[in-house]
């Protein structure tokens, strides 16, 4: 049993099966989802009957659009501390994530449609993460005053070339095949199948299964564009990669730089930093980073300003502090990666 009915839990034969059950919010994990399926996953882990655990989201609409950003905005007068409903949800999904990511037993995530945010957290940092032919992968931060997390500054890294950061930077969507090249989902299954797999994986070897059933997801758009995307993305700066942008005749690139012309702009001098003080770190280093970022964001404004925007007015006029990358000087970026002293994350 469980506090809350909007995750569930089954077993068939050998496999645990968690269920992300927020249709009508694309699954947004709460803080309480993840406490119940953190001591689930605790207990699945102990159990020799377990062979394999696999997360699902329910609904078409997506596996998981992310955390509940509009439940952080609604804590956004209390300060950042113990018993703060957005310190403990930051705090708890991270930890959360890095014992996915440590998991003994295979862990199947099957990303389809929507899958954002959080819902990334949830599927590339575990062993085998099943795209379909409706998924759309995307970290979107930037647009709401924040910085691309649960362990984007590793996954990221995992990406051919400098396309993790152009991913980072731009919030961009991608489908099955450019997420499978580039390495944040391992798998391609036809959403019509997703039943059959799950029943199969009850009975069979995860990834001898997941063998099985995959298929071949097409070309990937990405791969083409890839030495485009390295020579504007691999310069120096935001400020010289939107020069770069502005410069490239291409339809990409105007839709890259039209992007990050929207994004918050302490964002995307953020997340440059961040990815680039990133590369080498295992999971539990860039979770750690993360959360620091994340908890000098939410002392701002501009994080409650983008989701307003966003996601509660709906307006899309963010007033942001900043009105372009150039006024966050390098003292601003700086800020924001100074030590909490004992409020760091650690991990026991």
């Amino acid at each position: 049993m469980t506090d809350t009915d909007d995750i569930l839990f089954e077993r068939r034969g050998g496999l645990a099966i968690a269920t992300l059950n927020r249709p009508r919010a694309i699954n947004a994990m709460t803080l309480d989802m993840y406490r119940a399926f953190d001591a689930q996953l605790e207990a699945w882990g102990r159990d020799a009957s377990v062979a394999a655990v696999l997360v699902r989201g329910a609904g078409e609409r997506g596996f998981c659009a992310g955390g509940d950003v509009r439940a952080i905005h609604a804590a956004r007068r209390r300060p950042p501390g113990p018993g703060d409903y957005k310190t403990d949800l930051y705090r708890e999904e991270y930890r959360f994530i890095r014992k996915v990511h440590r998991l003994s037993k295979p862990y199947v995530a099957l990303a389809h449609g929507i899958t954002m945010g959080g819902g990334v957290g949830l599927s590339t940092n575990g062993r085998y993460r099943v795209a379909t032919e409706t998924t759309e992968v995307a970290m979107p931060e930037v647009f709401i005053g924040s910085i691309p997390d649960v362990g984007a500054t590793r996954f990221f890294h995992m990406c051919p070339g400098r396309i993790g950061t152009y991913l980072a930077l731009t919030g961009r969507r991608i489908g099955a095949a450019d997420a499978i090249y580039c390495g944040l989902l391992t798998h391609y299954v036809r959403q019509d199948r997703l039943a059959a797999l799950t029943e199969a994986l009850a009975e069979r070897d995860a990834e001898t299964t997941l063998d099985r059933f995959a298929e071949s997801p097409g070309p990937s758009k990405l791969a083409a564009l890839r030495p485009a995307i390295d020579r504007c993305f691999g310069r120096p700066s935001v400020e010289a990669i939107l020069d770069a942008l502005h410069a490239e005749d291409a339809e990409w690139a105007w839709a890259a730089m039209t992007a990050m012309e929207r994004a918050c702009p302490t964002s995307l001098k953020l997340t440059f930093r961040q990815l680039r003080r990133g590369a080498g770190m295992d999971l539990e280093a860039a979770l750690a980073l993360e959360y620091r970022l994340t908890m000098h964001i939410l002392a701002g404004d501009d994080f409650y300003e983008g989701v307003r925007a966003v996601l509660i007015d709906r307006d899309r006029r963010p007033r942001w502090r900043f009105a372009s990358p150039a006024e966050v000087s390098e003292a601003e970026v700086e800020r924001h990666f100074a030590p909490l002293g004992e409020g760091e994350l650690t991990f026991a």
